[in-house]
């Protein structure tokens, strides 16, 4: 197989992945009205946890011996898990599902200043200006003090910061844990802390339909998962990567749909200044990869 084919097939899967993700994220947002974000939390757990555990004892990755590093790293990104979860839930039920997931996009912006700050990656002044550009953008969707201006955007900015927390020390664990343990690992966690707060206020009564579209979106939530690992596997991570941006499309479209919420031009704007930035530092990434790779070369030669 070309490179050409892998590529476009790596980015049919990951914009497939970013589908997976927003029909989870619609598909919670449908259960609002009636489960508290806590509910929703324990019961997508407890579907998710059945379907993985499954997934990893057919591939024999439901028992993991791992060196305590990873075990220390799986603590935090736990705590980057779940907090991540937490804000995302509490903006995507207060506010537009194309907005949350707006703001939701600096993640590869932050996770580079993130890598410069505790990895010491190099990352030189164009992709500096390109993030604080990007950041921009999100200020233009999130646009505090204007009229009508919901504040429930800072639990999405709160989202970002956990979850790249979570991704960096995700960089950090060892070959020895598969993708499938740390998945499993996740859910079991959301899982507990969901039903522990679950408990905190009146448990609401939960009908037929609303399990069967938390089921769903567990469903949806693993497909997402395991279609971007497949995605990151084939083809080149400077050509997929950016394709990331589909989930974009995908949470405008299911909105107006599914919502009838049409994203004003503000947000489609500040939209489009994250996308632009996030695309441009995944190619500044590219192009210091093969100059790094050119000198390696140059050196052994």
């Amino acid at each position: 197989m070309d490179h050409r084919s892998e590529n476009i097939r790596g980015a049919l899967l990951m914009a497939a992945s970013m589908a997976g993700f927003v029909f989870n994220d619609a598909t919670v947002k449908l259960t609002a009205a009636n489960l508290s974000i806590y509910q929703v939390m324990l019961l997508r757990g407890i579907f998710a946890t059945l379907f993985i555990c499954l997934l990893a004892w057919h591939q024999k990755a439901l028992f993991v011996r791992l060196p305590g590093s990873d075990w220390k790293a799986m603590v935090l990104r736990t705590v980057g898990e779940v907090g991540g979860t937490v804000c995302f839930l509490t903006a995507l039920f207060n506010m537009p599902i194309a907005n949350a997931t707006a703001i939701l996009q600096a993640l590869p912006l932050v996770i580079t200043v993130g890598a410069a700050l505790f990895l010491k990656k190099a990352v030189g002044w164009r992709r500096y200006l390109a993030v604080l550009v990007g950041f921009a953008g999100v200020l233009v969707i999130v646009r505090p003090g204007a009229e009508g201006f919901n504040a429930y955007a800072y639990w999405a900015i709160g989202a970002v910061l956990f979850v790249t927390l979570r991704d960096l020390v995700t960089v950090n664990l060892s070959a020895r844990a598969p993708s499938l343990f740390i998945a499993l690992l996740a859910a079991i966690s959301i899982t507990i802390v969901g039903g522990l707060m679950s408990l905190t206020e009146p448990w609401k009564p939960v009908s037929t339909t609303e399990l069967s579209l938390l089921a769903g979106a567990a469903l949806f939530l693993i497909g997402g998962y395991l279609f971007g690992i497949m995605a990151m596997r084939v083809g080149e991570i400077a050509f997929v990567s950016p394709f990331r941006y589909t989930v974009l499309l995908w949470s405008i479209v299911l909105g107006i749909v599914i919502f009838d919420e049409i994203p004003d031009g503000w947000t489609l704007t500040g939209s489009a200044i994250v996308i632009a930035m996030g695309v441009y530092t995944f190619h500044r990434e590219r192009l210091n990869r093969k100059n790094s790779l050119r000198q390696t070369e140059d050196n052994s030669n």
